[in-house]
């Protein structure tokens, strides 16, 4: 069945793009959520008359694309995660985990879009990810897994390093005395009480 898409759909089209596809496809997703209408004369004018806008879309959402592809190149996204003493992860890092954290730094790709090569990583160390963006665009991003008990260790101080002590006069006894009376004149003071 042929249909043109209202909006981007991923891996269908874009805006406008006639595109054939099943009709239990069209039928029950795209034409109910108002992604795509029907194919006929009568909205192939409708996209006819606003192909001229369609592209200024296309053209705004390139734009983006390069600069976002830009900022993603340049960045290196830091994820602190448990693992083990082999560097193996208790868990993994998936597309979402990396969606999430490029949330938190200002900018929105969907999970789906973002390709790790073995589905998720597993390990620590410095790993490439592919995150496609608008057409053919794809950047690659740094991503960087860090022990998270090795981290809490490095940024504790290291404890003072003590001085040689001074040689001195051992302690004389007295003064130990007077601690020892007050102890025992509390311990009558509770025994008549």
């Amino acid at each position: 069945m042929k249909v043109i898409l209202n909006q981007d759909v991923y891996n269908l089209g874009e805006e406008g793009d006639v595109c054939e596809v099943a009709r239990g496809y069209a039928r029950n997703y795209l034409i109910p959520k108002k992604f795509a209408v029907p194919f006929n004369a009568v909205n192939r004018a409708i996209f006819e008359s606003k192909k001229a806008v369609i592209e200024k879309r296309k053209e705004s959402k390139r734009k983006a694309a390069l600069s976002l592809k830009e900022k993603i190149e340049e960045m290196k996204l830091e994820l602190k995660m448990s693992a083990g003493d082999s560097g193996k992860l208790f868990g993994a890092v998936t597309s979402a985990t990396i969606s999430d954290a490029l949330a938190k730094e200002g900018i929105e790709v969907e999970r789906k879009k973002i390709e790790i090569e073995s589905s998720s990583l597993k390990m620590l160390g410095t790993h490439l990810v592919r995150v496609k963006l608008y057409e053919n665009e794809v950047a690659e991003l740094t991503v960087v897994i860090e022990d998270d008990r090795k981290k809490a260790v490095k940024e504790e101080a290291p404890p003072p390093k003590a001085e040689k002590p001074v040689a001195q006069a051992p302690a004389e006894e007295p003064a130990e005395e007077p601690a020892a009376e007050a102890e025992a004149e509390e311990e009558e003071k509770d025994g008549d009480a």
